[in-house]
């Protein structure tokens, strides 16, 4: 490495987009079971405008787990450019993908270099690019442990039971809430991966975008409530959550379960009534599901779409693209 400093988008202060500033830091050195990656992207995720806005403290923490000031960002593609002695399985030059250290504020990845650990890096797929590449972890894992296996024991910070992931088959619909978003396009994906029948609520905007990516029907919620026209449905994945997630049991049937990715006000006479369960898991990093989910891309059988990309140094402008809203996939950042 020719210097000892690199340049990163760090935060001094909470606030808007604009509190985002471009510094000169040193290049972190990687830990006991680390490595260190040379950034080529790094992903945007609600996480990242949520601690830009002052959230501090991780859902099931009982104190602020950041302090100012800090490098945002989870989710990394790159090249290994140096191995901690106890780093298993990576060597120098191996291109990687990975959601670092969530759940937690502290993935530090808007940046040239991160020290990542290596149990949460799988080899980046050769068939796609590294802006497609860091597109892919939160989103693509948090679709993975709710569709398709938890794969961890931690408990919820969200509630007592574990989360267990409806099986999903030809004989299965899914309707999935915000399909073309970030979690939402790999959701379908996945669905349709596993023969699922898949009912996308989206803007009317995104109707090539999402029946390019199998949906099998599609309910523009800027025209029509889809707890009116929709019933039956085996599972809601509801990507957009929050408090009117509850509208939606209404188009499940009795035994079916709803997902709300961002936890929801739900009441239990209501849902005890209706026959439904409601189960919300927290993601994880995992480098071995990754691994999975990165074969699928590989093959093309998911894939990422991007909205749309920004060079580290306009993380403020990648910050204002998310705040509009109505985004089509993944908002990366590109570092040289």
């Amino acid at each position: 490495m020719p210097t000892h400093t690199m340049r990163a988008v760090r935060l001094h202060e909470h606030g808007g987009p604009d509190v985002l500033r471009y510094d000169e830091v040193p290049i972190p050195e990687p830990g006991p079971g680390e490595v260190l990656v040379r950034v080529h992207a790094a992903g945007v995720n609600p996480p990242d405008w949520y601690l830009r806005g002052g959230l501090t403290r991780m859902p099931g923490e009982t104190e602020s787990t950041v302090s100012l000031p800090v490098i945002p960002g989870t989710d990394v593609s790159g090249v290994v450019e140096a191995v901690a002695a106890d780093a298993d399985g990576l060597a120098v030059g191996d291109e990687v993908f990975g959601l670092l250290r969530f759940p937690s504020f502290d993935g530090r990845v808007y940046a040239e270099y991160v020290a990542a650990p290596a149990s949460d890096l799988a080899r980046k797929p050769a068939g796609i690019d590294h802006v497609h590449a860091a597109g892919a972890p939160m989103a693509g894992l948090t679709a993975w442990q709710f569709l398709i296996e938890v794969g961890h024991d931690h408990p919820s910070p969200f509630q007592e039971a574990r989360h267990r992931p409806t099986a999903l088959d030809a004989g299965t619909t899914v309707l999935i809430n915000g399909a073309a978003g970030g979690v939402g396009h790999f959701a379908l994906q996945l669905a349709k991966w596993k023969g699922a029948r898949v009912i996308a609520v989206a803007s009317g905007a995104h109707e090539w975008f999402l029946n390019e990516l199998g949906a099998d029907q599609l309910v523009d919620y800027t025209k029509n409530r889809p707890e009116e026209l929709v019933h039956d449905v085996d599972l809601v994945l509801d990507t957009v959550g929050g408090p009117h997630s509850s509208r939606l049991l209404r188009t499940l049937k009795r035994g079916g379960a709803l997902f709300p990715v961002f936890p929801g006000e739900f009441d239990e006479e209501e849902t005890a009534k209706l026959g439904v369960t409601v189960s919300i898991a927290q993601v994880r990093s995992s480098g071995a599901q990754l691994a999975e989910l990165g074969r699928l891309l590989d093959a093309g059988t998911v894939r990422v779409a991007i909205d749309s990309t920004f060079p580290l140094a306009d993380a403020r402008a990648a910050h204002e693209r998310a705040a509009r809203g109505h985004i089509q996939g993944k908002i990366v950042l590109t570092v040289a």
